[in-house]
């Protein structure tokens, strides 16, 4: 089966197998794991950031971001089309008593400052209104397509933020793809962020787990939170292990992903019956449509699922594939004519 749903789908690497077997334990939840503070230093340094800390989740790590900036009965300044809006249960609410404002999302994924601008009540000290206490942006950008925050966008919502005093928090997730797709270190795109969230177990081919790195005084109640979302790990290092090595040797070959969304976007152009702007892709996710006149889209994916290709549909009629390390170009070359078979079927 060709999988293309999810980077999660990605299997750890014969090296990260051996690291699990062979890491140093100790109890995290009292600090004492040293494979655990290893990556948490090693990912404070690659993100320019003075501490870092391992999460179980993505999902983990943002909702502990956002609660530990802001306080009960605020408001978080948070994309309609991001994942933190979208995927994550409303856990600001539900557990820090946050309220998200929802921003328009742009095609390239940014937010519009002047939208942003427009949520700030003229007086701050009404008490009828909720005050915006984060923005939370997300790079690169899931549901637009993987699309990557040029950085002169982020340099102009930094200015914003200070302005306003508030903090940034970036949804990173995907952030070592924007950092190949920009020809940057990742520090330079963390640069514009107060604190940041990664995800080691999508493209980096990591079993499990996220950090979130910021401030070390922002980080301790990061930590606190992690400890009463029940998200602490006694001996962490089976976790931590394949992180570090993701960090060192999973990253540079996000290049071949990119490569072969490219790839297959190119040839979704050139079938019949396919509807792709191939302009958009500029990661790994490649996002199209099938003409309705040929086929529904329910219909497609189920077609595709017989002859051995595993896609899903993100957004009303939306198909995502998400290239990744288990996706080589000969699987490229299958599923453009499998797809192309079935709509010419």
């Amino acid at each position: 089966m060709i999988e293309f749903r999810s980077d999660t789908f990605t299997l750890p690497t014969p090296r990260m197998m051996e690291a699990i077997q062979n890491a140093t334990l100790g109890d995290d939840v009292y600090g004492e794991d040293p494979t655990v503070r290893a990556l948490e230093e090693e990912t404070a340094l690659i993100l320019g950031k003075e501490a870092a800390i391992l999460m179980p989740s993505g999902t983990m790590a943002n909702l502990s971001s956002i609660m530990a900036h802001c306080p009960r009965g605020s408001k978080i300044l948070v994309g309609d089309e991001s994942d933190i809006y979208i995927y994550e249960a409303a856990g600001a609410s539900v557990c820090g008593g946050i309220m998200y404002e929802k921003i328009p999302t742009m095609l390239d994924g940014t937010l519009r400052i002047q939208d942003l601008e427009e949520v700030f009540p003229k007086d701050m000290d009404d008490p009828q209104f909720a005050i915006p206490s984060l923005i939370c942006i997300e790079n690169t950008h899931n549901r637009m397509g993987g699309r990557v925050l040029p950085l002169s966008y982020l340099e102009e919502l930094k200015l914003f933020s200070v302005d306003k005093n508030i903090p940034v928090h970036m949804d990173g997730a995907r952030l070592f793809n924007a950092a190949i797709s920009l020809g940057v270190e990742p520090k330079v795109i963390t640069e514009y962020a107060d604190t940041v969230q990664i995800c080691l177990s999508k493209g980096l081919s990591s079993p499990i787990g996220s950090m979130v790195a910021g401030s070390k005084e922002f980080i301790n109640k990061v930590y606190r939170i992690r400890k009463m979302l029940g998200g602490g790990m006694r001996q962490a290092g089976i976790i931590a292990a394949p992180g570090l090595i993701a960090l060192e040797e999973s990253i540079r070959r996000l290049t071949v992903d990119h490569e072969h969304a490219r790839l297959l976007a190119e040839g979704l152009a050139n079938i019949p019956g396919v509807i792709i702007d191939i302009e958009n892709v500029e990661t790994n996710i490649v996002f199209f449509r099938i003409d309705p006149s040929k086929l529904t889209t329910d219909t497609f994916i189920k077609e595709a699922h017989g002859r051995g290709l595993n896609l899903a549909e993100l957004g009303t009629d939306r198909i995502r594939v998400v290239t990744h390390s288990g996706i080589n170009s000969t699987d490229v070359e299958k599923t453009l004519k499998i797809i192309h078979s079935i709509l010419a079927g």
